[in-house]
């Protein structure tokens, strides 16, 4: 038997998607696509590169779709140009197919806009390596997408964006010092469920972000210089091969919602779980 259908929507253009690819293995598609099938092994996943002008596989439309999901990005939504623009219409357009849609960061950002919402660079500065202290909001703690999420969590993160209007109707699931962490909103036939972190990020991904990011994260004071920015990504590594590494685990302050590996992904899994497989059930 074989389960739900997925396409991934990867946000970055080519040379990107080519550096990650270079330092990790996969690219955000890719690496998207192995969290997923990490979760439930039974999906049907192809990958779209938008960014690009790419079409979804020929003879397939969006309607055939089970979920819709959207990866992260290098891309600003306020830069614009074609890369940003084909993705916004690309949205616009699940949301019309009324497909269940998520996003992770860059996700969110597109589908707000898509929706009449708004994002800004965020006058806080970036957000980069874990999330603090993002505190589910009185909503969030009663939507499906939270269930069994603590109250209060830490989770991967690499954004300089935020989310300053939210389309009409939307509710914020949860939010920190940075401004809005999760929302959901419906738009047209479609119904969106969202986050501004990356669930889907293990720690090498953080890695590989911040010697991509290199110079810049230093010029913004992130790191102390270019060696300070080379032991953190070692560390993370360490990390990788050893999740239960105390020190360093203490050292970033990181609670449950990053240790376990189930409460990480927890949200993706619980997408699939509340808006995928009935849409799938009920597609037959």
């Amino acid at each position: 038997m074989t389960g739900p259908r997925i396409l991934i929507i990867d946000g970055n253009v080519a040379e990107i998607r080519a550096r990650q690819v270079a330092a990790l293995g996969y690219d955000s598609g890719n690496g998207y696509a192995r969290v997923l099938q990490r979760i439930d092994s039974s999906l049907r996943i192809d990958i779209m590169t938008a960014a690009d002008g790419a079409e979804i596989p020929a003879g397939v439309g969006l309607e055939n779709y089970d979920g819709v999901t959207m990866t992260g990005s290098a891309l600003n939504i306020y830069n614009g140009g074609a890369p940003v623009t084909r993705q916004i219409e690309l949205a616009k357009a699940v949301f019309a197919a009324g497909v269940p849609f998520f996003g992770s960061c860059w996700g969110l950002q597109v589908a707000v806009t898509a929706s009449g919402g708004e994002v800004r660079a965020n006058p806080r500065g970036r957000e980069f390596g874990f999330a603090r202290r993002i505190v589910l909001t009185d909503t969030g703690r009663q939507h499906p997408l939270f269930a069994g999420k603590p109250d209060a969590f830490e989770a991967p993160t690499v954004h300089r964006d935020e989310i300053t209007a939210l389309p009409a109707g939307a509710a914020t699931l949860a939010q920190n010092d940075f401004g809005v962490q999760a929302a959901s909103f419906t738009y047209g036939r479609g119904t969106f469920w969202g986050v501004q972190y990356h669930p889907e990020y293990d720690y090498v991904d953080i890695a590989a972000a911040a010697e991509r990011y290199g110079e810049t994260l230093v010029t913004e004071g992130m790191f102390r210089d270019a060696a300070a920015l080379a032991a953190f990504a070692a560390e993370l590594r360490a990390l990788q091969a050893n999740p239960s590494n105390t020190p360093l685990l203490w050292k970033y302050g990181l609670g449950p919602a990053v240790r376990s590996e189930a409460l990480r992904l927890l949200e993706i899994r619980n997408w699939l779980q509340a808006a995928v497989r009935p849409r799938a059930t009920r597609q037959g």
